[in-house]
């Protein structure tokens, strides 16, 4: 047995050995049990990782094995290690523990096993005769760690964002300066922590900063590094908008071969708006993705696709604004003229916490800058019914006091799923101004399903955020009157106006 250990350490002298030449077993995406080999894309972040290091990548790159793998070495070869697994759900956490981890170890000759046993052993947790451990959760707070791995980050920002909260104060505080963080996950969006931390190191990286013990190193790892990722080109056909991407890839310094084109092109087919999500080209184009559970996915990827995002002149022509009346006083505006069938997004503008009186001088302030002039203020239908403050008027009526005129409001629309349906109709005909509207842009991007932890699905029912509120006053402008009608409301539409006064 002796013999055997000496001969196993001969072979793997060091980690990159026992990671590159198969010291551990790992289960492939068959279930067959082999040998674990380091691909390149994981063996590039081992030899290039910085201690906290944040990985954006596209599905099935391994990280998450070699990240694990990497870890319960440092717990077999380094005593008194204690390390941590986080994951967005804790079905996956067990699972990650069980598949990995754990089968790893029990996979070890069991001559390695006598020399650093399993002291306790759980479901989710491991601790070794040496003082080292591991254990996995959704959270991790208690304790002190010196290996810390969260998988699936921009999901659980995503999905739950108090747990993401959770992470962020709790279990990122666990582990000291100078030890190991490593964060990987698929992009989910425009927003929460995962996105943030991104940006902030990709930032450092293009101003070649140096990194510091609490600074994150990014690293991006595309689905184009993967050699499994092509497919025979013959009898698959390319269409326009695909050679189109292609070029633009080309311009960007990555040249693809026929292989690789034609397996992007089947499996775009067969992905959808989740594509660019799960498997990226670059990073920006990761975190442009659709949202999984996102309502308007599939007609924000035609409004991309046909470039309808772009700088938008301002005409001469009447601004209507659309708004949303949120709960704790959240307000959103679009500003909106319309041209022939185009209707051309030219502003946004979202605050709260502020009276009519600061909306009224946004609106004056934005018609003085660009010579607006206003044509109708349409208002969702609790304008009728809400009061703010002490005062007992409606918004409606405040809305006449402060100059806010004519004002339109649009009835209660007969379920979500109507709204819904009617805004997807209408961003048929929606043009945005990129840098005016950026905010209520990634408004629409954002606004999608609530999550059900309990059922692993998504509610039938919208997430209640910041995105809803744009999104809200979106819809507004797709059930004005002009623009839809909804046939079981015919006597809901209140048109009149006290006045004809219109801008300031």
């Amino acid at each position: 047995m002796a013999g055997s250990l000496k001969a196993a350490m001969e072979r793997w002298p060091d980690k990159i050995a026992r990671l590159r030449d198969g010291f551990y077993t790992i289960k492939d995406k068959s279930g067959a049990q082999v040998p674990f080999r380091m691909n390149p894309d994981q063996e590039d972040f081992i030899l290039s990782r910085h201690g906290l290091d944040l990985i954006l990548k596209a599905r099935q790159k391994g990280f998450t094995t070699v990240i694990q793998l990497d870890m319960l070495d440092d717990c077999l070869f380094i005593p008194n290690t204690a390390s941590g697994v986080i994951a967005h759900n804790l079905n996956d956490a067990k699972a990650f523990f069980r598949d990995k981890i754990k089968f790893a170890y029990d996979s070890l000759p069991a001559a390695f096993r006598t020399l650093v046993s399993a002291e306790q052993d759980s479901a989710d947790s491991l601790r070794f005769s040496n003082g080292s451990s591991i254990r996995v959760g959704t959270s991790l707070r208690s304790g002190t760690l010196q290996r810390l791995h969260v998988s699936e980050y921009g999901k659980l920002c995503a999905k739950y964002p108090e747990k993401a909260e959770e992470v962020k104060s709790g279990a990122f505080n666990t582990v000291q300066a100078g030890q190991s963080i490593t964060v990987e996950s698929t992009a989910e969006g425009h927003e929460g922590h995962f996105f943030e931390l991104c940006q902030a190191a990709q930032k450092m990286e293009q101003q070649g900063r140096k990194l510091s013990v609490l600074d994150f190193k990014f690293h991006f790892a595309p689905w184009w590094t993967s050699p499994e990722y092509t497919l025979d080109p013959v009898g698959v056909v390319i269409p326009a908008d695909m050679v189109a991407y292609f070029n633009k890839l080309a311009g960007a310094g990555i040249l693809l071969n026929p292989d690789q084109r034609a397996w992007y092109t089947k499996k775009a087919e067969q992905q959808g708006g989740a594509m660019k999500r799960e498997f990226p080209s670059t990073p920006d184009e990761a975190f442009e993705a659709s949202i999984e559970g996102a309502y308007l996915a599939s007609q924000m990827e035609q409004v991309r696709r046909e470039r309808r995002i772009c700088r938008i002149p301002v005409i001469s022509a009447p601004v209507d604004t659309f708004w949303d009346l949120g709960v704790n006083d959240d307000m959103v505006i679009w500003f909106r003229q319309t041209v022939g069938p185009e209707h051309r997004f030219i502003d946004y503008y979202a605050n709260s916490g502020e009276g009519l009186e600061h909306y009224a001088a946004i609106l004056q302030q934005r018609a003085h800058e660009h010579g607006w002039v206003y044509g109708t203020h349409f208002m969702p239908h609790d304008a009728k019914q809400r009061r703010l403050g002490l005062k007992t008027d409606t918004v409606e009526d405040m809305a006449y006091s402060v100059g806010i005129r004519p004002v339109t409001v649009i009835p209660r629309v007969s379920s979500d799923n109507a709204g819904i349906e009617a805004s997807r109709k209408y961003l048929r005909q929606c043009w945005f101004d990129e840098e005016r509207c950026a905010e209520g842009i990634l408004c629409l991007d954002h606004f999608r399903k609530e999550w059900d932890d309990d059922r692993g699905v998504y509610k039938n029912k919208y997430r209640h955020d910041k995105a809803s509120h744009g999104y809200k006053a979106f819809e507004t402008a797709a059930r004005a009157p002009d623009d839809y009608f909804n046939d079981n409301e015919p006597d809901a539409w209140d048109m009149a106006a006290p006045d004809a006064i219109t801008g300031y």
